[in-house]
């Protein structure tokens, strides 16, 4: 017997049409390239998304056809999210930071017919034109009038876009598990991969992420979105905020502590996400450069962060500096991403600050939907009794089956499961710790090291900046761990004061062999450490040390 409700789809129209219905004025913010401040509401982010959706069938894209972006955090980024979704065409983000042939190859890979780049980011797309067939016209996102000097044939302005006179009456009827998006990971080796979500998945992802033990999103929360829309759809926030009617506040390419620190203060953000990096070199900023009064002039919140382990240093100076909650998530493109939030459980009340700073440390429990579990090596389930550690796979309804392009359920192993790569450990409370990646990990004499324990760890030192550890081929115990520390500038600091520092914070043979001090430390276009170019560059280390000896 079936249940006698209405089945109606869930889809990213739904999610506008309703911010556009219920919160017609609530403000969007967007810093353009000039460093000047737009205005508009969500009535009028959808109003322009219907005349993107009939202006792209004007072009004569289909449902199904994909429309590339290459742009950064700014209202036209918006606006296309709902225009061309909405309208059964899928909107596929492409990361600027990458190497121009990984943008190429993304590009291509994912068939885009249409190409949406922002003025400033002209120079990087029109070297590659020539190398991408399946592109039939590029739409600059500007004026008419401020349309730039450009090498490409025919562009088409977006003014042109929003501002014409067609534009679709109602938006369509769509299949939830239809395509809404694509998405291309970052971490992995070879070329980058191609994850397809569903308006189901999406619609499910951005209603996990009002809950209290999430997000807790509301409409009286101000966000700023740090994060950048063309990674793994900003998290999930443009579709999170519309369900909520939240204020979105976008800050363009000015990603720096001033910019952000003025936006957050000028627009009353309440709520802000983003790499630990950013968040780092905000809080050294309002430390060194802002009084007492400044900090107070803030209404922030909370924070939430993730793509990167979040150390406790971080989440210790937010609560010091500004009496903010610092919220960990963890994800992964393939998780759409948001899988697990660490909020403190009832029984935490009675915690010291110290404990609860440890608590809040881990990676947090899985949101609503999702399955978490850690197997050896052999497939089988180990205990959720926070010490054993053993690989990590996820399942739920805003997982990932299969790459792009690859055969239904080809990334799953014969349970529905996905094997995120990464190795970790579950408390009795259900509270995920990663303890490295897959990869990552250092085997040593036989027992295994913790990278990312050790890096948070250093992290914790007050001169330190950021740390990555890497594990180095030894001749006695198979790897050993190498420190590489980047200060805060102006600092000057020594191996013996870091070993010092380290030495009551893990076990001792989890101790460096050696700490090499750099300028800067190699990222990722999403901010993790790029850890593959470390190992090129000192992975004979401790083979070279040992020669210069003999």
């Amino acid at each position: 017997m079936n249940g006698l409700m209405q089945a109606q789809q869930l889809t990213t129209a739904m999610l506008i049409r309703h911010a556009a219905t219920n919160h017609p004025q609530r403000e969007i913010v967007s810093r353009g390239a000039d460093g000047a401040l737009a205005r508009s509401n969500w009535r009028t982010v959808e109003r322009h998304a219907r005349h993107i959706a009939a202006g792209l069938a004007d072009l004569g894209l289909k449902p199904g056809d994909r429309v590339a972006t290459l742009a950064w955090n700014r209202l036209p980024h918006l606006e296309l999210y709902y225009g061309v979704s909405g309208a059964g065409m899928v909107l596929h983000t492409v990361n600027p930071r990458l190497f121009p042939e990984q943008i190429r190859y993304i590009i291509d890979h994912g068939g885009a017919r249409i190409l949406c780049v922002d003025a400033d980011l002209l120079p990087i797309i029109e070297p590659l034109l020539a190398d991408l067939p399946k592109i039939e016209r590029v739409i600059v996102l500007a004026d008419q009038a401020d349309m730039p000097e450009t090498r490409i044939a025919d562009p088409i302005s977006y003014q042109s876009l929003i501002g014409g006179p067609s534009a679709i009456a109602a938006w369509p009827d769509i299949d939830e598990n239809s395509a809404s998006a694509l998405c291309y990971t970052s971490g992995t080796t070879g070329n980058p991969k191609g994850v397809l979500y569903s308006h189901r998945s999406t619609v499910l992802h951005a209603m996990s992420a009002l809950a209290n033990d999430s997000m807790s999103l509301g409409a009286a929360d101000s966000i700023l979105v740090v994060t950048p829309l063309f990674h793994v759809n900003a998290w999930g926030i443009p579709y999170s905020a519309a369900m909520a009617g939240s204020k979105l506040v976008l800050p363009g390419s000015a990603l720096d502590p001033v910019s952000l620190y003025e936006l957050m203060r000028d627009e009353g953000v309440t709520f802000s996400l983003g790499v630990p990096t950013i968040w780092f070199a905000f809080l050294d900023h309002l430390e060194r450069e802002r009084a007492i009064e400044d900090r107070q002039a803030l209404k922030l919140d909370r924070i939430f962060t993730g793509g990167a382990a979040t150390p406790r240093s971080l989440i210790e100076r937010f609560r010091s500096l500004l009496g903010v909650e610092t919220m960990q998530a963890w994800g992964m493109t393939e998780t759409s991403p948001v899988a697990t939030v660490c909020r403190p459980l009832a029984h935490h009340a009675d915690l010291s600050d110290a404990d609860q700073i440890d608590l809040r440390a881990l990676q947090g429990r899985s949101v609503f939907g999702v399955e978490l579990r850690i197997e050896d090596e052999d497939g089988h389930e180990l205990p959720r009794d926070g010490e054993a550690a053993g690989l990590l796979k996820v399942r739920g309804p805003w997982v990932l089956n299969a790459y792009h392009g690859q055969p239904a359920g080809s990334a799953l192993d014969a349970g529905g499961w996905f094997d995120t790569g990464d190795v970790a450990k579950i408390d009795p409370d259900g509270f995920l710790q990663i303890t490295d990646r897959a990869k990552d990990v250092i085997k040593s004499g036989g027992e295994w090291i913790s990278s990312i324990d050790l890096e948070n760890a250093a992290v914790a030192h007050p001169k330190v900046a950021e740390a990555a550890v890497i594990g180095v081929a030894h001749p006695k115990w198979q790897e050993r761990p190498l420190l590489l520390v980047q200060l805060h500038p102006g600092e000057t600091c020594t191996k013996e004061e870091v070993m010092e520092h380290l030495a009551d914070k893990v076990a001792r043979w989890w101790l460096p062999d050696d700490v090499i001090f750099v300028e800067e430390l190699p990222h990722t276009a999403t901010g993790k450490l790029l850890k593959t170019e470390l190992r090129k560059r000192h992975g004979d280390h401790f083979a070279a040390a040992a020669d210069a000896v003999s």
